[in-house]
């Protein structure tokens, strides 16, 4: 069993930490367990309800009627909802549901039901994309186990490589170069970013994780890409952020390098002139477009 804190929950359901409190205080489907400092935190069944509640109050349902409702009524009314949005939320909580409970054989079904009736670039940027958005925070916290993290790894990592072998090989664009540095290896994201710059017809380097940074200067010197790109989740305790930047600043001959993923969300120091941050997918998206 998991132990979420309230933060987890705000991440994961888009509902305010201060609201969630005002819901346990007036209504009785929250019971939080307390720490010996009084700490609150969550278990598996509370975050799955959290969840429920916050898609059918985002769909014009208010929560003292939601309050009343048995959770046989709460399951029936979210398959009732049927704009693309609320379906989309749906199918992404329903993976977080699986993965919380190890249900592998659910957690792949659905994707790859989602898949199959919207194709792969939808299954990518529709479902897949806001679920790694929604559990990358657990990850880098820790508030998931290993063995969760695991196989959502393995099956996702699937079907990203299977995007992007369907994705033609371009011979225009920018060459990219894509790599996590030393002590970084959650690749998932990085996949994601190969996937969304081969489709906008760049050209791939791809590296992929914990690649030691003498690797990175000799590529960057022998193939001279035209930009770099890393996105962080998860970085071992000794990975200095502020040391990446200096490398990139002053190793990599001025090359243009874009940085997204966790780190970059609280990060206010001043960054190389040849270094952007993206502080999420949403805005690293949009940059691609614009190349």
């Amino acid at each position: 069993m998991n132990a979420f804190t309230i933060k987890d929950l705000e991440n994961i359901s888009g509902i305010k930490a201060h609201t969630i409190r005002i819901w346990e205080q007036r209504y009785g489907f929250l019971k939080p367990q307390r720490t010996e400092t009084n700490i609150r935190h969550y278990c598996n069944e509370e975050l799955k309800i959290i969840l429920n509640i916050a898609l059918l109050n985002k769909n014009g349902y208010k929560i003292s009627q939601i309050d009343k409702m048995c959770q046989q009524e709460i399951c029936s009314k979210i398959l009732e909802l049927q704009s693309a949005s609320a379906i989309q939320e749906r199918v992404v909580n329903e993976l977080i549901k699986d993965m919380v409970d190890l249900k592998i054989h659910d957690f792949e079904r659905t994707l790859s039901h989602y898949i199959l009736e919207h194709g792969i670039e939808q299954g990518v940027k529709e479902i897949i994309f806001p679920f790694l958005e929604k559990i990358g925070i657990l990850w880098q916290t820790g508030h998931i186990m290993p063995a969760q993290e695991h196989f959502v790894t393995s099956i996702i990592r699937q079907k990203l490589i299977v995007a992007i072998d369907g994705v033609p090989i371009s011979d225009n664009g920018k060459t990219c170069l894509l790599f996590l540095p030393e002590g970084e290896h959650h690749e998932l994201g990085l996949l994601f970013l190969h996937f969304l710059l081969k489709s906008h017809g760049e050209k791939v380097v791809y590296l992929g994780a914990n690649v030691p940074t003498r690797d990175v200067h000799s590529i960057v010197e022998t193939l001279q890409p035209d930009m770099a790109f890393i996105h962080l989740t998860g970085t071992c305790p000794n990975f200095s952020f502020d040391k990446l930047l200096r490398f990139l600043g002053e190793k990599t001959h001025g090359l243009q390098a874009v940085i997204s993923g966790y780190p970059t969300q609280c990060y206010q120091k001043e960054t190389p002139p040849s270094v952007q941050l993206k502080r999420s997918f949403t805005e690293m998206m949009d940059f691609i477009s614009s190349l």
